[in-house]
């Protein structure tokens, strides 16, 4: 294979990545959308749903925003009732961030709907394909991290 047609696989890979990205991201936040919620809450409230209470400072690393905005996020979210700050009894700068049983209830009811948009929107491939794209995207992408790393 010549160098210049490894090059147009990886562009062409890049290109075809990223567009199956967005159209599945489109039909997720739309979905997200109609419960009154932006994509960044909507992650804090699966992870503390399916995670149960966390640390603040914990929950931006885990769904890939900023301190800041975790802030701005956790404030809505209590504003909606949905959770509720609360100080750890061990070390006392630390607040965990915990769903209220109106968030727990609101989230059970959103989530089936939500998982079964999720399910629709990769319809296009049978669960064997799932399983085989899956595990080449966990490839790729862990070689990309390990590559990013090693350039420092």
């Amino acid at each position: 294979m010549s160098e210049i047609h490894e090059k147009d696989c990886s562009l062409e890979l890049f290109i075809v990545l990223a567009r199956a990205y967005n159209w599945v991201n489109a039909h997720v936040t739309r979905d997200i959308r109609r419960y009154g919620l932006n994509p960044t809450e909507f992650g804090v409230l699966d992870l503390l749903y399916h995670k149960g209470p966390q640390p603040l400072q914990q929950i931006g690393e885990k769904i890939l925003i900023s301190s800041g905005n975790i802030t701005y996020v956790v404030d809505k979210l209590e504003k909606k009732c949905l959770l509720v700050r609360k100080p750890c009894l061990k070390d006392r700068r630390v607040i965990y961030a915990e769903l209220t049983e109106k968030g727990k209830s609101f989230f059970a009811s959103v989530f089936p709907k939500h998982k079964a948009v999720i399910q629709q929107a990769v319809s296009g491939l049978d669960e064997q394909e799932k399983e085989v794209v899956t595990d080449l995207l966990k490839k790729l992408g862990y070689a990309a991290q390990k590559s990013y790393h090693s350039e420092c």
